[in-house]
């Protein structure tokens, strides 16, 4: 990594003598994951006006260049971003997206330029200039399915993904966590982006009668998987589990259909800390009534662009963790070495009330 991390400081645009800062910010405007882009879009906007009203990045203001990371339109991203690099017109990519679409970004990028990537994620990032900040299913599973184990008593687990990389490895670790706990895989599926029978798809979870379903379908995914698990009274006898549904996802699935749905992640909008209260009021008082809903991922893309302002600060000991401006807290060292809080949440209506601290 440490190579490339003077690797965005050349080039650039110049406005009245003097250069700018210029970060792509990759995040998902349409398809599945299209539900977050809102959020993301309104944090980024506040870590920029915090950035830039302290003293920019290196004493530079510092300017945003939104691109649409959606799985689908991910090769028209990476061609944007290549001539926006080789005409030297961006210092760094700041992403929230999928794992697929990151690891063809770090293909296209070859660290070339540094590259903080915000969200949950299945870990064992190696890529060069690749900075991971977000939870892995080492954090977020292992205590959270221990939890709900002890204190639920659900055994029979049934396991539902969209069929990509971060499902696919996150299931794998928790197969050994649940059977840690004396629990059982009764079923287990993955299916494409573009949920089209969800219908069919609640039936077969169904028929093998879980005690929980582990879900890892992506935004609007999971917001159809949970209307019809909710339509046919599957939650009363049924409990539901995610690390990556978050207040968009219950806002969309509606009240209605979000009783018995449990998350751990190391975010939740309704968080009654110091540093989550401070950082609620900052973004409501930038956005004022119009702001989208807080969570995990959008908050993820505020960090990501403060990781950034920390990761190049010249005053930071050589060696010394990073620590950045964020509504959760946490340290950075490497890929491999970061402490992330994690929090086991209930859905509440539209919300989530936080149940417990997990690490």
């Amino acid at each position: 990594m440490g190579p490339a991390l003077g690797a965005g400081l050349r080039g650039g645009l110049f406005f009245g003598g003097r250069r700018r800062a210029r970060i792509a910010v990759l995040i998902p405007m349409s398809g599945s994951a299209g539900i977050w882009g809102p959020s993301c879009i309104s944090c980024a906007q506040l870590a920029l006006d915090e950035i830039n009203r302290y003293r920019g990045i290196g004493d530079r203001e510092v300017e945003l260049v939104f691109l649409d990371a959606d799985d689908s339109v991910v090769e028209t991203a990476v061609e944007q971003l290549n001539d926006l690099i080789e005409d030297g017109g961006v210092d760094a990519v700041v992403g929230m997206h999928v794992s697929s679409v990151r690891q063809r970004l770090n293909a296209a990028l070859g660290g070339r330029i540094p590259y903080v990537y915000t969200p949950l994620y299945e870990g064992n990032e190696q890529a060069p200039a690749c900075f991971t900040i977000g939870e892995t299913p080492r954090e977020q599973l292992a205590p959270a399915i221990r939890h709900l184990a002890a204190s639920l008593g659900v055994r029979r687990w049934a396991l539902v993904g969209n069929d990509y990389v971060w499902p696919r490895a996150s299931h794998r670790y928790a197969r050994d966590c649940i059977a840690a706990s004396d629990g059982q895989v009764v079923f287990e599926t993955y299916v494409p982006f573009g949920l089209e029978e969800p219908v069919e798809l609640v039936e077969q979870v169904a028929a093998k009668r879980p005690d929980i379903v582990l879900l890892s379908l992506i935004g609007q995914e999971a917001v159809e998987f949970n209307r019809v698990f909710g339509a046919m009274g599957l939650d009363r006898s049924i409990v539901r589990f995610s690390t990556a549904i978050e207040e968009n996802v219950l806002l969309a699935t509606g009240a209605d259909y979000t009783r018995r749905l449990y998350a751990a992640s190391s975010y939740f909008a309704g968080l009654k800390t110091d540093a989550n209260l401070s950082f609620v009021e900052r973004y409501r008082s930038l956005h004022r009534e119009h702001a989208p809903v807080l969570n995990a991922l959008g908050q993820s893309i505020y960090e990501g662009l403060h990781f950034y302002a920390a990761l190049i600060d010249g005053k930071r000991p050589r060696g010394a963790p990073i620590t950045w401006r964020s509504a959760r807290g946490g340290t950075f060292v490497s890929n491999e070495r970061k402490e992330n809080p994690i929090y086991l949440a209930r859905a509440d209506g539209h919300l989530f009330s936080v149940i417990d601290r997990l690490a």
